[in-house]
């Protein structure tokens, strides 16, 4: 079996306009992939520098395969399963800074560099005080990029006409804006003047996103038949879920730049990323948090066959379609579009998906994910959403511990704190007395949830009905 290497695999050589901070599976499996297509299908013509964030990484494993990878594609496409894999050849070099920090910040240096991309997880976009500019180099992520665009105001004379755009992917709300904030900290302490400070401000673009992809890495139970198929010896195989989403807040002229909707890529440039942020949540993450403790309850332990049941199933699609739908403001075609690939998602036959995995730290998850939507509904339908309801009195009663009907074990995993409090109110054997002073717990909530008109007294009673009928009997008096 051959390597893979460039010497093996004849690669176009395209010019280096991509500084990308991350050589994780995510990069690699989204960013990476996104970029090939581009490459492939229009006249982007770009490859990337790789450079590893901290000190400790994997851009050497990178260099022992030329940068050169496979993606493994797995899902479902309009219902048709998919399973491909796809040649990853954009990677042109992988630095190491702290180990090569001139090549580094040579970067800076090049006249065609145009773009900055990275995922240095959420710690990532953070302000270390303690960062120098002549530190080789800075310990944060900022601080580096910081000293990168520095080297290139002074290179170039402060030509504005040699400015980056910069993409975050860390998984934080408006990461572009806490990224900027950031650089300017280090401006200012640093003391880099109002020269640098306004050509940053002017020539370089900063632009919150929205990433949706689901990686879940190296395919360990996979890679002996891959390995096969492909006839290479490739050990940075990345799998990943067809489904892909990029969400830009940026104008349509860096649009032009970065033209992934000529290669049929679902890469939107908005002027707001929050709409896009909020459906995310409310119509992925939202039905995730609820399905996951009523479906277990029923005695469903994946995610694909919830979908699948014929009782569970229909309760996920009141829940997306009928409730958390309805509570959102984007096109109505749009919504449905994403709901039904998130249920492609959901019925991923090549991932299966523990619910019980979803249902760690289940009452922030709903704090965040499904109490905005149950508000919503109430506040534009003058009734509770059932499901939603239902589903949050499902989280209380799976807090109870205890076994499943089939005698599987219910183990809870959450704050101290509130395992400590759901088991002593569950001990007095009340379920208004559960009720009230869960919903009481502003500490979860942020509120008291007795205040919602009539919500007490519905929890109280699917409480009781799940206690005296099972959860399955339950769901369906609600459909």
């Amino acid at each position: 079996m051959k390597e893979l290497n460039r010497q093996h695999v004849p690669v176009v050589t395209r010019p280096e306009r991509i500084i990308q901070f991350g050589e994780g599976n995510f990069l690699r499996a989204f960013v990476d992939w996104i970029i090939r297509n581009m490459n492939m299908k229009t006249d982007f013509n770009s490859s990337v520098v790789v450079v590893q964030p901290i000190e400790k990484g994997m851009v050497d494993r990178l260099g022992k395969q030329d940068n050169l990878y496979h993606v493994n594609l797995q899902g479902l496409d309009k219902g048709e399963a998919v399973n491909s894999l796809e040649l990853i050849d954009v990677i042109s070099r992988s630095l190491n800074p702290y180990t090569d920090h001139d090549a580094f910040i040579r970067l800076a240096e090049q006249p065609e560099m145009r773009f900055v991309i990275s995922n240095t997880t959420e710690a990532g976009i953070a302000f270390d005080p303690s960062c120098k500019l002549n530190d080789a180099p800075a310990a944060s992520y900022p601080g580096k990029l910081t000293q990168l665009l520095y080297h290139r105001f002074k290179t170039f004379n402060g030509d504005k006409s040699k400015g980056l755009i910069i993409f975050p992917c860390e998984l934080i709300f408006l990461n572009g804006h806490k990224l900027k904030e950031t650089i300017y900290q280090y401006i200012d302490l640093w003391q880099l003047g109002d020269d640098f400070r306004n050509w940053f401000e002017e020539a370089c673009g900063v632009y919150a996103t929205l990433v949706d992809r689901i990686v879940p890495g190296f395919p360990h139970k996979d890679i002996d038949a891959i390995k096969e198929k492909l006839q290479y010896n490739d050990n940075l195989v990345v799998q990943a879920e067809v489904f892909h989403l990029w969400v830009i807040e940026a104008p349509q002229e860096v649009a032009k730049e970065f033209p992934a909707d000529k290669a049929g890529l679902n890469v939107l440039f908005v002027p707001s990323e929050a709409p896009y942020h909020e459906r995310k949540v409310t119509l992925l993450n939202g039905p995730h948090t609820v399905l996951s403790p009523v479906a277990f309850l029923s005695g469903i332990d994946i995610v694909r066959d919830a979908c699948q049941d014929e009782v569970i199933g229909k309760y996920i699609h009141k829940v997306m379609f009928d409730e958390l739908m309805e509570t959102l403001n984007l096109p109505k075609a749009a919504l449905e579009q994403f709901a039904n690939d998130v249920l492609d998602r959901f019925n991923n036959p090549f991932v299966d998906h523990q619910v019980t995995s979803i249902m760690l730290n289940s009452f922030p998850k709903f704090q965040t994910r499904d109490l905005p939507g149950l508000k919503e509904y109430l506040k534009r339908k003058g009734e509770l959403p059932q499901g939603l309801v239902l589903g949050l009195a499902a989280i209380l009663t799976y807090y109870k511990g205890g076994k499943r009907a089939d005698g599987t074990a219910i183990i809870p995993n959450d704050n101290p704190k509130i395992i400590s409090l759901m088991n002593n109110l569950w001990a007095t054997g009340s379920t208004r007395e559960v009720a009230v002073n869960v919903l009481a717990a502003e500490d979860i909530w942020g509120e008291n949830l007795n205040e919602i008109p009539g919500l007490t007294d519905r929890i109280v009673y699917y409480l009781d009905e799940i206690q005296e009928k099972g959860m399955r009997e339950v769901v369906k008096e609600i459909l």
